[in-house]
Order: structure tokens, then sequence, then C-alpha cells
């Protein structure tokens, strides 16, 4: 680890937080489980460290994940499609894009509801040739259930009950709901994980790793490298200068504690994905009791100027890696707080894994908060079943009235407006440099052109205000960055945008059956608006725009 721009003072505190840590036994209490270090009350602490032991857990079913990795490719299984969301999906999305490349069996995942991607996903995919692997921590995720009794149906039709079984498996928690429903519905193999993990800390477990070893991965290299740095995670005393993870997560919490919370990635491009996983894991952990360190991720990289006083950059780069050097270098000169880590290969994310879990419960302990809960995820959620159970009941979506309306959308916002046009710019105009953030949360199809034109507007965003910009796909990031965004010091400003799709595709109310009472684009609509209410209730700044027509051209013509 190198660090650029650290100063005389944030230098001096963070000795003085060093010796802390050696006073307060704090490495060595993590690794003996003692929840005190981060809160009085066990609850979602005594059960969730299990990710301290994931390396030598894992292990003991590589024998199994290999037999079946073996298994599937002797079958000619060519695709893994992984219905999953937020931790157990963002792991497996870093080891089929990083390395999945070469590999005899491709992956990808599923994790939006929405039907345009749903349809794309079904069309795609043959399930002759096709593993539909079922991941769900808690075994009842709303999405992930409604993804599974689609493509069971689905692929049901297609080959028939004798063929259907060998094409899905599942991972999850012994004893849930989605166990007992793959033991009904006769998966191939179900997967049990250690339940004593997050689903955000479980990189290195079941979840991580059977995925991992679908695509090709060397896993037992991978867990060489991780080993190294479970080995340097336990040092302190007069060693605490090669435990990196501690050191990191000191750093972290003291430079938000400065103000500067805006934890700005910088990637190498064959590992970009790796900066999602980080999003979840640092969002969800530390944005609750008013603070939060925000991730920012695939942010264009700008000139010096364009950056408030809130930034502290983090460059995570593959050996040899010198393409963004001379931007990095422009930032050091400017005088920003820059973190660097070296990665010798791919194989290295084995230890970025563990290291990044452990530093983000080092900030925890140094925040004053208890990184293992979500406190407010559970609101957005109770509001959205509370949209579906009234649509069952009246077949009707029941939704607040628009503060102003047209052929092209309909705007739900504070304040009303006579022109359209100036929605975003009046809304924006509240943004203050070294401050705020603004969230872009596309409740729309994820595919690659809606993304670039999102980009190119979150860059617009950046460059004319001068503050920090997310972007985030719905219902994706409300398991990853949703926990932040209700529980931080509430600095944000958030634009929604949500669609109505041509094609919807109706979600089973029961596998086997072909009864619906429910489609996948009255869940997402559901989920968008259940957000916006919660984002409301928490007293966040939020303008949500209604596309009724071509989303495409409205992307295009997105502006400030």
């Amino acid at each position: 680890m190198k660090t650029f721009n650290i100063t005389d003072e944030i230098e001096n505190k963070y000795r003085n937080s060093i010796q802390r840590l050696f006073n307060e036994n704090i490495i060595e209490r993590i690794w003996k489980k003692d929840y005190t270090v981060w809160n009085n009350d066990p609850t979602e602490i005594s059960n969730r460290l299990g990710w301290l032991d994931c390396t030598s857990v894992t292990r003991k079913a590589f024998d199994e994940i290999h037999s079946f990795t073996d298994e599937i490719i002797s079958e000619g299984i060519s695709d893994v499609l992984l219905l999953g969301m937020g931790g157990s999906s963002l792991a497996p999305e870093v080891f089929g894009h990083v390395f999945g490349e070469n590999g005899k069996i491709k992956l990808s995942v599923l994790d939006s509801t929405h039907p345009e991607a749903v349809l794309e996903k079904t069309s795609n995919y043959d399930p002759e040739r096709t593993l539909y692997i079922v991941s769900t921590k808690s075994g009842g995720t709303v999405e992930t259930i409604s993804f599974m009794k689609y493509f069971y149906n689905s692929v049901l039709n297609k080959l028939g009950k004798q063929k259907v079984t060998r094409h899905f498996a599942a991972i999850t928690d012994p004893g849930s709901g989605l166990e007992q429903m793959a033991k009904d519905l006769r998966f191939r193999k179900i997967f049990l994980n250690d339940p004593n993990i997050g689903g955000r800390f479980s990189a290195l477990s079941l979840f991580g790793i059977v995925p991992a070893s679908l695509v090709g991965v060397d896993i037992e290299k991978l867990f060489i490298r991780a080993d190294s740095e479970v080995l340097l995670s336990k040092k302190s005393g007069y060693e605490i200068e090669r435990n990196n993870a501690a050191l990191f997560g000191i750093l972290l919490g003291m430079l938000t504690e400065q103000k500067k919370d805006k934890l700005t990635l910088i990637i190498s491009e064959k590992i970009r994905p790796f900066g999602a996983w980080i999003e979840q894991l640092v969002a969800e952990s530390t944005g609750k009791n008013n603070k939060g360190i925000l991730p920012v991720d695939l942010e264009e990289i700008m000139n010096p100027e364009y950056y408030g006083d809130d930034r502290v950059f983090v460059h995570l780069k593959l050996k040899g890696d010198s393409k963004n050097q001379t931007k990095i270098e422009k930032l050091i000169e400017a005088g920003f707080p820059l973190i660097e880590f070296e990665l010798e290969d791919i194989y290295d994310l084995g230890k970025q894994f563990f290291l990044w879990e452990f530093a983000t419960s080092i900030a925890g302990w140094y925040m004053g908060i208890q990184p293992f809960d979500q406190p407010n995820v559970e609101q957005a959620k109770v509001i959205a079943r509370k949209i579906l159970k009234d649509y069952q009941e009246s077949g009707k979506l029941i939704l607040p009235e628009p503060t102003y309306s047209s052929d092209e959308f309909n705007i739900y916002s504070v304040e009303k407006f006579e022109k359209a046009e100036e929605v975003l710019s009046s809304f924006l105009s509240e943004c203050v440099s070294g401050k705020s953030y603004v969230s872009i949360q596309a409740y729309i199809n994820p595919a690659p052109e809606s993304f670039a034109l999102l980009q190119n507007f979150r860059a617009e965003v950046l460059k004319k205000y001068k503050v920090a910009t997310t972007l985030g796909f719905g219902p994706r990031f409300l398991h990853s960055t949703g926990q932040l965004h209700k529980g931080d010091s509430g600095n944000g400003l958030f634009i929604q945008i949500v669609d109505n799709p041509e094609e919807d595709a109706a979600i089973p109310d029961n596998p086997l059956e072909n009864n619906s009472s429910v489609s996948f684009g009255i869940l997402i609509k559901a989920q968008a608006f259940g957000d916006r209410q919660a984002l409301i209730d928490n007293k966040r700044k939020v303008i949500t725009v209604e596309v009724k027509r071509n989303i495409k051209e409205f992307l295009k013509n997105l502006q400030i």
C-alpha cells in the first residue's frame, strides 16, 4: 500500500489511532470474534463473522466443487446464468468478467427485474446448454425467487419434467426457504454455505467460489493468495506496518472523519468489475447512523479542478499497467489524498477481497458503527410490498400524483414546475461542491447503450457542479448502495429514472404452475416507488422521472 498527500495533521492522528488499535487489542479481539469491538449488542455481529474463516472453511468443499465443475463441463454445459442480487451476485460477476474469457463455461448474472432484461436472458440462452444457479443467503430474496420461478417454468416448458431438474442448482444457507424449494423441485445440486457469513462478506465462500470454479478460476491458487492476506491481517504490535488491511481501514475512517468521504475508485481496465463489489461492501457496511463512506465507481477521471475537497482516491492497478498514470500524477500534484495498491496479476484479487473486508471492519470500528447490519434496507422493501399487495387486490398500481405530466413523461418532485426542461437544473442547483453527491438511479434495462448514455449525463453533472456522482441500475443498487443512501449524513441528491417497457413478463405465483398475480414490470415499478418513498421518509432529496415512451430517445436528450 502506497499513500500520497497524507498531511502532517492526519499523519499524527493516524499514528495515535494505531496506538489506540494496540491499546484496545482490536486486531486480536477481531480474530477472537469479539462482537464488542463494534457494539455491546451481539445482534447481527456474532453470527456474521464467519468471513474471517472463509479460506479454511471453503477449502473443505473444494473436492465437491471440483467434482461438480467437472460434471457440468462433461455434460456440454457452455453457459451459467446466475440468478441473484447483491452479495450473491457481485463476486461471481467479478470472476466471470475477469477470469472467464478463456474458460469452457461463460457466466452471466441476472440481477435486474426489468422485464426486458429477463426476456433477453430468456432468448439468449439455450436451456439445453445452460446451468441456472439460484443464489441467495436468506433463501427468500424477492427478486431471486421470482427469477427462479420464472426460469424454472420456462425451462420446464422447453425441456420437460425429466430434464429440467438437471439444469438447476442452488447456493443458500442451511434451513432457508430456497433449500426446501430446491429439494421439492429436485435441483441437481444444493450448496449450503456457512450461515455465519453476511452476504457482502461472502466473496470467498461458496457464493463466490462455486461460480469461480465453473468459469475456470484456479481456486487453489486464488486461496493461496488470499491466505497470505489473512496471515498479514493478524499482524499487530511491532509488525503492524505489514498489516495493510488494518492500516487502510484506519485511514479510511480517519479521512471520512475529515469530511473526505467520497472514496473514488480508479481501477485497471482488466479488473474494473471489482469496483462494483467494493461499492456494496463499503457503502452497505458504513452508511448508517448518519455516517458513511460513499464509494464512487466507474466515474470518468477528470482533471483535478472538477473535484471538491471531499475526495479520496484509491488506485487499484495491475502490475505494468500505466494507462491512468498521467491522470494519477495530476491528482497527486493537486494535493488529493491517494492510496495505491498494485496487484501482481488477477489472482491477487484473492488478497484484495479479504483486505477490503478486513479494512471495512476496521473502518467501522474507527467510525463507531456496526458494519455488519443494514437497518434501512428493509424500509424500501416494506413499501414496495405494500404497493404490490394493493395491486394484487385492486388490479391497479397505486402511485402518487405526478407534479408534472405530459405525453412523454411524468415527473414526481417536491416543487411544481411549468417547464420540464427546468426540472433537473433547478433540482441540481442545491448541489454543494465538497459536500453533496448526485446519485442517478435507473430503473430501466441495464443495456450497454443505456449505460453509456447515462455515463455521459453523469460526466456533465460532475463537470458543471463539481460533485461526486454515482450511477446504479435498480433494483440492483438497492442491495448495494441503498443502505447508504438512507443511512448516511444526508448529502445526496437522487435522480430516479423509471420507464414503461413495451413488453412484460409474468412471474409465476409458484413453480410448476402457470398462475401469475404480478409481472416483472409491476415489480420493478413497485421497487422504484418504494425506494422513492423510503428516501423521502428519511428526508432525502429525490426527483423521479417516469418515461412513458422511448427511453433511449429520452436518455439521448438528457441534459442539464
